[in-house]
């Protein structure tokens, strides 16, 4: 496992950045532009949530059909996470972002264009596979600039997450009222806008000193923290994205009124996952929060597909704030509980997870049609359980790496208490 000391030293040494002493907000122009960058690729994910209904009207689609368009996106992305580290250690962290940022904004374009669902389940693969180029990278190129240390960079990466999760569904029904081609090519405006912005800032990252094989992210799986780390998150991204890409069919709202729900949701997302999930981590610990607040997710589901149309509405609201602190959990453990490059880390661990991320979004309608409404929901309560199961068995290999956090958390929240 990594350390946070300096160079020869034997023990893990808090670092002033993360102690309050730097301010998450004063970062170089560099890490603002991938930051900014980041927010709009993580609108991409929920940019076509309020206009699901709309694209299904428009092309004549099934909703099975129109839910592809995530499937397609994250099966390209779980994949192309194995090819992030053999690009970026060979043409460097910046040329890495802009062919990420470049796929995206030709593929947003025009899945904009589209005459038909297959065509748009095909755009939306192409765009899926710039967005792991970017993604995977941009956490990396965060870590690596940011002024500082590795929790606050992936606090503001994580910020970055919440802000997109929030914003994308808010843009998708503003432009998709008039069109549901707008968004598409809103976003691929707001690509090519980051894209300069990096161009401009950014300076090309150091190489690492050994290029990153095709095979290195699934060796690092190999570490038992690290796997168990991944295997609970796969777990868990059924639940989330059965609820990105499901509930909007069954809410069967406005693209403005869904939009608004969706955005509620990503701003609980931001807030639990920057504000509230590093306090709860200092308090209760790190792998207690991640249990509890699965189980609570998978109430929250539960409840979701079981109550009338405002008790959904709230339940969608509310598992944000879940997901939000699980976001920040997971992160943290899979990027230090193994001794792997955190790229590599990163790398291992966003190829398993974003399996169920696929995986989810096709089978939901699947099985809404095989039995009711209901039972999408209660399969998605099922793997949130099995999520905190999995951390619960494997909690050994995870207690390390998350009693190290805590430290980090509590010696960060007692500093700050301090200066103020």
């Amino acid at each position: 496992m990594s350390s946070t000391g300096g160079p020869g030293t034997g023990t893990a040494e808090p670092d002033p950045f993360d102690m309050g002493a730097g301010g998450l907000l004063r970062q170089p122009k560099a890490v603002w532009a991938t930051a900014g960058a980041s927010v709009v690729a993580f609108m991409g994910i929920g940019l076509v949530d309020p206009i699901l209904p709309s694209i299904a009207q428009g092309l004549q689609a099934t909703a099975g059909q129109v839910s592809l368009l995530f499937t397609s996106y994250f099966l390209i992305t779980a994949v192309a996470m194995l090819l992030t580290g053999v690009v970026s250690s060979r043409i460097g962290g910046r040329r890495t972002l802009l062919l990420g940022l470049a796929f995206v904004v030709v593929f947003a374009a025009l899945a904009g264009t589209s005459g038909s669902v297959g065509q748009l389940v095909g755009f939306r693969a192409g765009w899926g596979l710039g967005n792991a180029l970017f993604v995977s990278t941009a956490l990396a190129v965060i870590v690596g600039a940011a002024a500082g240390g590795s929790a606050a960079a992936i606090l503001l990466y994580e910020s970055a997450l919440g802000l997109g999760m929030a914003c994308g569904p808010l843009l998708g029904a503003l432009l998709g009222n008039a069109s549901w081609r707008y968004p598409f090519f809103g976003t691929a405006t707001l690509m090519a806008i980051g894209f300069v912005c990096i161009t401009a800032f950014l300076k090309e990252q150091p190489k690492p000193a050994r290029k990153t094989s095709l095979l290195d992210p699934v060796r690092a799986l190999g570490h038992g923290g690290l796997a168990s780390v991944a295997a609970s998150a796969f777990f868990y991204n059924y639940t989330f994205f059965t609820v990105l890409a499901f509930t909007p069919f069954v809410l069967d709202m406005t693209p403005y009124r869904s939009g608004a729900v969706f955005f509620g949701w990503g701003l609980l997302l931001a807030v639990c996952s920057v504000i509230v999930a590093p306090r709860l981590q200092a308090r209760l610990g790190s792998l207690k929060v991640l249990g509890g607040s699965l189980v609570l997710l998978a109430l929250d589901v539960l409840v979701l597909g079981y109550g009338d149309h405002t008790t959904a509405v709230v339940c969608t609201v509310l598992s944000g704030a879940f997901i939000g602190v699980n976001n920040t959990v997971y992160t943290e453990l899979a990027l230090g509980v193994s001794d792997a490059p955190r790229p590599v880390a990163s790398a291992g661990y966003n190829f398993v997870r974003w399996f169920a991320a696929a995986a989810a979004p096709y089978l939901a309608p699947k099985i809404e049609g095989w039995t009711d409404v209901h039972v999408p929901f209660v399969v998605a309560a099922v793997t949130a359980v099995v999520g905190a199961l999995v951390v619960l068995v494997r909690r050994n290999a995870l207690t390390h790496e998350a009693e190290e956090l805590e430290t980090r958390h509590a010696v960060r929240d007692s500093v700050t208490v301090f200066a103020d």
